[in-house]
């Protein structure tokens, strides 16, 4: 297995595209509204001391956290730029296993090649609420792209190396690597291979018990009481599937169908193409069984049914080598039902007219080797642009930043902010990691319920209080905060900071 000059630089410039273009990439959107603030905090201690998310922090079980300081500090600049590198460089090494995965099955480097360009469009999996390819820098983004590297390595019979990717992923994010270590240990007799998943353990145990500011366990053996199974129910449906597997069921049957139909017409490389798709799809029942009928507290930390994500990759993958094996053997219509297929989960189940064309499309790019570069990237510009499919909205706007610079430089480090009209929006989570000031409650902290469950009974008696009620700065004064963020101006009182979206508040007897 050689690895060619032009092949790297055609994966490099996939993962560029998929970076920049679509599906692209979002910064202090989703996950990273909770890493940033805890990492900041243990940077400079001093910084969101007074914030209920860095007090209970959850990355005991991760590296995530060690590695993101480490390259902080070896590059001396700041987290989103360690975060956004680490995040291009595992995109381009599961792009490079998608290519040797395809690579094994067709033969060909141009029709791999193809293969991997098609496959990096990703997916959203609906229900379990989880992405092919995920836009935010957390751990999951850095561990997914490992686990197909790794399969890629095992294509080739590399089982040293694609157990050392998978341990890497591993201790970035442990969960998302089991369904991989599972088949792996079917298939994998050797007791050296095995060793890099010994190592990845003992390492993820030792970092755990060194883990500073940590204040509350998470729960592995507990079982979920009511009151929480109702709180998590409400801000964590994604791991409950039966609030989400009736309305979904079908895409994942469809996924599932594809994969099985894909197998049957390639019947190479089953261990990981078979074994990780049905994983995801038996993963559905066991979630099922261990969270809502025994209620065990270590699911929503797990969470199981997120799994599902390599039935909808592998159904894109196989799709895509298949329509390649129908056009090397001159099956037109074949060729572009596959394709076609292909292109359904990043077009999100919709636009099937649009699936149609690409998909015909694909057909002349794997017939006509001329035709591939351009094919192939303006996939990357029809899908958002005649697709109109928009990823992530702009939640980062120039009044958010101008009222993040202003508390940075102008407010005390221990000050909090609270925005009592923000509802479910993501202006105080943005904010917390801009400003590295702390907020009092916001909906996206919530998500710390499924990991720290006191944290996430503090969150709600907290967003109970005082979320979607009037101003009441003699409450603020007595629960320690310090400012007021409003969308609109209080009668009688003069504003600290105002731009053409928000004022702010002092509150009185708090800060000056």
């Amino acid at each position: 297995m050689k690895v060619n000059a032009g092949v790297a630089a055609a994966i490099v410039g996939l993962t560029l595209l998929t970076y920049f273009q679509f599906p692209g990439h979002t910064y202090l959107q989703q996950d990273t509204q909770i890493y940033i603030p805890i990492l900041e905090h243990l940077w400079d201690s001093s910084v969101l001391s007074q914030d209920i998310l860095v007090q209970r922090p959850h990355v005991a079980f991760t590296l995530y956290d060690e590695v993101a300081l480490a390259l902080r500090w070896a590059t001396r600049t700041d987290f989103h730029m360690v975060l956004a590198g680490l995040q291009i460089l595992t995109r381009g090494l599961g792009l490079w296993g998608i290519y040797l995965i395809a690579l094994a099955l067709l033969g060909e480097r141009a029709w791999a090649l193809l293969v991997a360009a098609v496959w990096s469009l990703g997916a959203a999996i609906d229900g379990p609420a989880v992405l092919v390819t995920e836009y935010e820098p957390s751990p999951r983004a850095f561990a997914i792209p490992l686990v197909f590297l790794a399969i890629g390595l095992m294509a080739w019979r590399r089982p040293v190396w694609a157990g050392a990717f998978a341990a890497i992923g591993f201790v970035l994010h442990p969960p998302s690597v089991l369904a991989f270590w599972v088949v792996y240990f079917c298939v994998e007799r050797r007791l050296r291979a095995w060793a890099p998943f010994a190592i990845a353990i003992a390492v993820l145990l030792l970092a755990a018990s060194a883990q500073p500011g940590v204040k509350e366990s998470q729960p592995f053996f507990s079982r979920i009481t009511p009151e929480l199974e109702r709180l998590q129910r409400m801000r964590a449906s994604y791991n409950w599937v039966s609030l989400w597997w009736s309305a979904e069921w079908w895409k994942h049957a469809l996924a599932a169908g594809t994969v099985a139909l894909g197998y049957w017409r390639v019947r190479k490389l089953g261990a990981f193409l078979i074994g990780l798709p049905l994983i995801g799809m038996l993963s559905v029942p066991l979630s099922y069984l261990l969270l809502e009928k025994l209620k065990w507290g270590l699911i929503p930390q797990v969470q199981p049914a997120r799994t599902l994500l390599f039935v909808t990759a592998m159904a894109v993958l196989l799709a895509a080598v298949c329509g390649c094996l129908a056009v090397r053997s001159e099956r037109w219509v074949e060729a572009f039902s596959w394709f076609s297929a292909a292109m359904v989960p990043p077009l999100v189940w919709s636009h099937w007219w649009l699936a149609a064309l690409l998909g015909a499309a694909l057909v002349v790019a794997a017939r006509y080797r001329w035709a591939s570069a351009p094919v192939l990237a303006a996939c990357y510009f029809a899908i958002p642009m005649a697709g109109h499919i928009v990823n992530y909205p702009a939640i980062h706007t120039p009044e958010l930043k101008a009222l993040s610079d202003w508390a940075f430089k102008e407010t005390p480090k221990d000050a909090v902010f609270m925005f009592p009209a923000a509802g479910k929006k993501s202006d105080a989570g943005v904010f917390r990691s801009e400003a590295l000031r702390a907020v009092y409650v916001d909906w996206k902290g919530g998500g710390q319920v499924n990991y720290l469950p006191e944290l996430g009974h503090e969150w709600w008696l907290r967003w109970q209080d005082v979320m979607q009620k009037p101003v009441n700065f003699d409450q603020y004064r007595q629960i320690g905060i310090d400012y007021a963020v409003v969308p609109e101006a209080l009668a009688g009182r003069q504003a600290v900071f105002q731009d053409g979206r928000y004022l702010v508040y002092s509150v009185p007897g708090k800060a000056p």
